[in-house]
This record gives structure tokens, C-alpha cells and sequence, in this order.
């Protein structure tokens, strides 16, 4: 009875939940390292007084957050974030928030995933006006929705999955409506 331990497969189990978890601090640290780029200052920089508020809610503990931002200095200044557009089923506009190290790797990456999808890429400036900034300068907002049918739902859904676990890729952005 190999393998049917009771302990064994609590083992597999916290391997599988630590891996995933590893996996998400991996992307909020690199997220906050990349918005401490111009200033390591929470109190002065939104953008990384937002990404540090999102690794807390994923409890990243304190002391790695304030490592990321202190390496920053040293290793990091080659972290470029990204704003990729593209258009989703049904005509949704679609902002891609990405960090990279190697902003053409990542540009293919991302669309060759869009293409799979059936999702097309968009150029620079052709997507973004249909969102702003929220009042806190942290996340895009869309300035007004575009409505699905439940089939068009439901791929955007599966891509928005594809695209987020992406190692690159830190938020997915829509205009797709909620109802």
C-alpha cells in the first residue's frame, strides 16, 4: 500500500499549496522591487505603497518586503514595467500589467498567449483610452463597459487565468461589464 499514507499525502498536498505560494510572492516581491525603481519611499510612491499593501493581503512577510525593496538599488534596475494592450473576445479592451527583466522575451510571450486565445494584440495607445487612472494612481480603471454574452464571458475568464499566471504578467485589466 505504497503511497496511501495518511501523512503522504499531506506531504503532496503543502508541496503543491507551498509551491503556488512561493510562486505569487515571487510575483508581488518583484512587483514591489520594480515600482521601488524610482522611489524606494512608500509614503511618496503609490504605486508601490499599493503593491506592498497587496503582498500584505497575501501575508508576504515584512521583512522579505523590505529586502525587495532595499535590493532594489542593487539588482533590480533592469526591471522594466510594462503596459500591454490587447482585445479580447467580444471586442473587450484588455491592459496588461507586466514586469520584466527582458521586455521583448515577455512582448512574445504575450502574444503568442493572445493568439492561442483568441485574442488579438493591440499597438501602443489603441486600448488605453478606454481606461484611466484611479484617484489613487494605483490601478486602471475602464471609463465605461463593454457587454458579453456568456460565451464571450467565459473566454475572457479563461484568459485572463492564462494570462495572470504568467510569471511576468502582475494584473489583467478589462472593460468587460460584471452583470
Amino acid at each position: 500500500m505504497a503511497g496511501h499514507s495518511h501523512w503522504k499525502q499531506i506531504k503532496i498536498k503543502k508541496k503543491a499549496e507551498d509551491q503556488k505560494r512561493g510562486e505569487m510572492f515571487s510575483k508581488l516581491l518583484k512587483a514591489v522591487a520594480a515600482f521601488s525603481v524610482n522611489e524606494p519611499n512608500p509614503q511618496f510612491n503609490p504605486r508601490l505603497r499599493a503593491a506592498i499593501l497587496q503582498a500584505q493581503k497575501y501575508h508576504v512577510p515584512q521583512e522579505k518586503i523590505e529586502r525587495a525593496i532595499k535590493r532594489t538599488e542593487a539588482d533590480h534596475k533592469n526591471l522594466e514595467d510594462l503596459i500591454l494592450e490587447a482585445y479580447g473576445p467580444g471586442g473587450v479592451a484588455i491592459l496588461i500589467s507586466a514586469i520584466s527583466n527582458n521586455r521583448f522575451r515577455t512582448i512574445n510571450e504575450i502574444k503568442h498567449l493572445l493568439k492561442e486565445n483568441g485574442a488579438k494584440w493591440a499597438e501602443s495607445g489603441s486600448v488605453r483610452w478606454c481606461f484611466e487612472f484611479n484617484q489613487n494612481q494605483t490601478e486602471w480603471q475602464p471609463k465605461f463597459f463593454q457587454p458579453l454574452n456568456e460565451e464571450e464571458k467565459k473566454r475572457l475568464q479563461d484568459l485572463i487565468e492564462i494570462l495572470e499566471n504568467h510569471p511576468d504578467v502582475f494584473k489583467v485589466f478589462t472593460n468587460a461589464s460584471i452583470d
